[in-house]
């Protein structure tokens, strides 16, 4: 499904001896949940509005469930995060008299700009009704919108250093010419030898509607969190998570899904009825040895449990 050298580097990776990172085709991951925390409560509790109706401001955050991480494909930047966030507000009339009441935010995620988050203002019921809660959702709101907006920006910027990971040739250098491995043995590609691995999963749905998870573009960029671009059809190209992977479908028959790229790599989707269930056998011909683990871990992290978490398979 990828060409050495040019594939996905999730599931297949070129090292040096010197363990340099050629071309910049290394997975890296980065978890950034644990700042994020931090950082969108400090941010949020900078947020004070005022006006005649008196003077609000976020108190804390009450609740803030999600993660975030950065990740670097083919030398490229992604950042993935996904937070629900309820935060406390507290507002004093101009009478002195005190009100509490939240922000609730359902959607800050990579897939949302600033102005496309759905945040709500509410007040406690145990207090009477105040114009200080207008108040919050006319300055209080927008301020709110700010401060999300300023950690994204900070999440793209603080952590960017040392994301791109330095090439053997330099971030712009060419791959090597590699070899046309012979299909199904181990083989050279260039200095490295290839091998098979061969992985299975279990899905909780039938080998059709699986299937078309595969093939289906709308389905894959879903799962992949990315533009894709799949012609399911013998001989037909795709392009999987915006760019980094690309190759052909070799075989489309029935349930038996091949893909592969020009012979240096090749993956065989079998999808066996069990009834109530899918068993999924996978086969990867041409992978670089001593690369095996990372293959698994790759195929089963980003391919096999996305599904599974992304549709509930």
């Amino acid at each position: 499904m990828a060409k050495w050298g040019e594939g996905d580097p999730r599931w297949i990776v070129e090292e040096r001896a010197d363990a340099t990172n050629v071309n910049n085709w290394h997975w890296t991951e980065r978890n950034v949940t644990s700042w994020s925390e931090e950082r969108l409560k400090a941010l949020l509790q900078e947020v004070r509005v005022e006006g005649s109706e008196g003077v609000c401001q976020v108190t804390d955050v009450s609740k803030l469930e999600g993660e975030a991480c950065i990740n670097n494909r083919k030398g490229k930047l992604f950042y993935f995060f996904e937070w629900v966030i309820r935060a406390n507000w507290t507002g004093t009339s101009k009478t002195g008299v005190k009100y509490r009441g939240t922000v609730d935010v359902a959607n800050l995620s990579d897939e949302n700009d600033a102005d496309d988050l759905d945040i709500s203002v509410a007040l406690c019921a145990d207090h009477p009704p105040t114009p200080l809660v207008q108040l919050m959702k006319t300055k209080g709101i927008p301020e709110v919108r700010r401060a999300l907006d300023q950690y994204m920006k900070q999440l793209k910027t603080e952590f960017s250093q040392g994301m791109i990971l330095p090439s053997a040739n330099g971030p712009k250098s060419a791959p090597a010419p590699v070899q046309t491995p012979s299909p199904g043995a181990p083989c050279s590609v260039g200095k490295a030898s290839t091998t098979n691995i061969q992985l299975k999963e279990t899905f909780s749905t039938t080998p059709d509607e699986l299937y078309a998870t595969f093939i289906s573009q709308d389905f894959v960029q879903i799962f992949t969190r990315s533009p894709a671009q799949v012609d399911a059809q013998s001989g037909g190209q795709f392009q999987l998570l915006d760019g980094a992977v690309s190759g052909k479908f070799v075989h489309l028959v029935n349930n038996i899904h091949r893909a592969g790229v020009n012979h240096f790599a090749t993956v065989i989707l079998l999808f066996e009825d069990g009834g109530g269930e899918t068993h999924l056998y996978v086969d990867i011909q041409g992978v670089p040895s001593g690369s095996e683990d990372s293959t698994r871990e790759g195929w089963n992290r980003f391919y096999l449990q996305a599904i599974k978490q992304t549709f509930g398979y």
